[in-house]
């Protein structure tokens, strides 16, 4: 019986070497070093740090895949920032470019190897990069325009290559990337303090938002239960370490008899997100249920009531509700895992997880000095660590907040170390914006506190603890007026 073809949804990076030919003519043994150095000391450490996987490489290219479209696009990006720096004692003429291509698309899985149009269009959009650039497609676009903060320039519809239709492209030119600040590069971790893993695991962060169920025959309803579906998919994407199933893939069960465990195995989840509008009269009543994936037993459920003529204000108070409260349950499911899988040592990703969960419980020195411990460790065992040094700010701002700290100066010294050397490595970390804002705020530097919140924001709309602290900031500078809409809001949820 001929086995069904496996599909996935993947993130995929094209790479090559612009002017290869030439270099190899040129210094044929000196052109193979450089590019084996290259690769050894920066190109497959960003990648592991991204969680990618070089699927093959050729003598002048590569091609990776990604389980997160966001890690797809910032990987390459701090990739090409770090090559202009490991290029600049070269001549011009020996210089060793990258040009990369990303698409998102389905890709056909055999063995360790990805075939398909997903594939393919990657390799058409390197082709259209210029040397020292990235050009990624529409779809990937439409994906990682809120998120990241890359100006890419729109090539319009471009027609390539053994592909059908014209394919949206959009650039980020090598005079832009040079823009940006000096990358940190990864040292290669020690094997003993790393944990291997036996099998293949889906991510600790890894959920679907299935469509809404729409269980009234109201069809004025369809746009509201489709909309609050988008919109916690773009929410939920936006938790540090989580792998976001896209809405295209989504809705491709819309209408489906669902087995929870069917879709994690299919798209490779640990959790299913799954919910109904049902109306009532004249009101709205919106359930939903968060699923283990693997067990098929329900972690959460919440339900949330609104007036009918109100559905289009209540859409964006819902969905910034149901993110707060996901991203709160996601970190705690993940904990759990952690402990019942009494794994001896943890990597760092799973001690950040860990470190999370302990935040967002109820506030007490115990929880905090447990959430300390957890990012010390990860921070011992990944030094570059972006997580680890927001997750020790986080603790030790909220110690210099409460008046809890044993050493005032030397925990605002460290806390503004750590925070500044986070956004070194990544400058569009909500939280570490929002910690370092929150750290202004205390020295009393209300302007700069200010700016690092509005931007937190910008790139997180449901941060509630940024939202607070602008609400308080604004106060403190004497702006009641302004102040008043970031506390009403912070008052009309549930932030802890």
């Amino acid at each position: 019986m001929k086995q069904p073809v496996q599909r996935r949804l993947a993130a995929i990076l094209a790479a090559d070497v612009a002017g290869y030919s030439r270099l190899m003519g040129a210094d044929e043994e000196g052109t193979h070093d450089r590019l084996k150095a290259h690769r050894r000391e920066l190109i497959d450490l960003k990648i592991k740090e991204y969680r990618g996987r070089i699927v093959k490489t050729t003598g002048d290219g590569m091609l990776v895949e990604f389980p997160s479209v966001v890690d797809a696009v910032r990987c390459p990006a701090e990739i090409q920032r770090a090559m202009i720096d490991r290029n600049s004692n070269q001549p011009d003429d020996r210089r060793i470019r990258f040009r990369v291509g990303i698409n998102l698309g389905d890709v056909i899985v055999e063995g360790g190897d990805i075939f398909g149009d997903g594939v393919n269009v990657a390799a058409r959009l390197e082709a259209l990069a210029e040397p020292g650039g990235i050009c990624i497609s529409r779809t990937v676009h439409d994906q990682v325009r809120d998120k990241l903060l890359y100006p890419f320039e729109d090539l319009g519809e471009q027609s390539v290559k053994n592909i059908v239709r014209p394919v949206g492209a959009f650039a980020l030119g090598a005079a832009i990337i040079g823009s940006f600040p000096p990358v940190a590069v990864p040292t290669r971790p020690k094997p003993a303090v790393r944990r291997t893993r036996s099998r293949r695991t889906a991510p600790r962060l890894s959920i679907v938002v299935l469509p809404f169920a729409n269980l009234s025959s109201d069809p004025e309803q369809e746009y509201f239960v489709d909309a609050v579906t988008d919109d916690l998919t773009t929410d939920l994407s936006r938790i540090v370490n989580s792998f976001v199933i896209s809405r295209t893939t989504a809705f491709t069960y819309k209408g489906k008899p669902i087995d929870v465990r069917q879709i994690g195995r299919e798209l490779g989840v640990r959790y299913v997100l799954e919910g109904s509008v049902r109306r009532l009269g004249d009101q709205v009543q919106v359930n939903v249920q968060l699923i283990d994936a693997e067990s098929g037993a329900h972690l959460w459920a919440d339900r949330f009531d609104t007036d009918r003529a109100n559905l289009a204000k209540a859409q964006s108070e819902i969905t910034s509700r149901l993110a707060r409260a996901l991203h709160l349950e996601l970190l705690e499911a993940a904990a759990r895992r952690i402990e019942q899988e009494r794994a001896v040592n943890l990597d760092a990703h799973d001690l950040v997880m860990r470190g999370w969960a302990c935040v967002w419980r109820p506030l007490s020195d115990a929880n905090r000095q447990q959430a300390l411990r957890a990012f010390e460790q990860a921070l011992e065992i990944d030094p570059e660590s972006v997580d680890a040094r927001v997750g020790i700010g986080n603790v030790l701002g909220e110690r210099l907040a409460l008046g809890w700290s044993k050493s005032r100066e030397q925990d605002m010294a460290r806390s503004e170390q750590l925070l500044l050397e986070a956004l070194e490595r990544d400058r569009s970390t909500p939280r570490g914006l929002t910690e370092l804002g929150r750290l202004r705020r205390i020295q009393n530097r209300l302007i700069e506190a200010q700016i690092e919140l509005e931007k937190a924001i910008a790139v997180d709309r449901n941060n509630a603890l940024a939202i607070n602290q602008l609400g308080i900031t604004l106060l403190y500078q004497g702006r009641p007026k302004a102040a008043l809409p970031y506390l009403e809001k912070m008052f009309s949820t549930k932030h802890r």
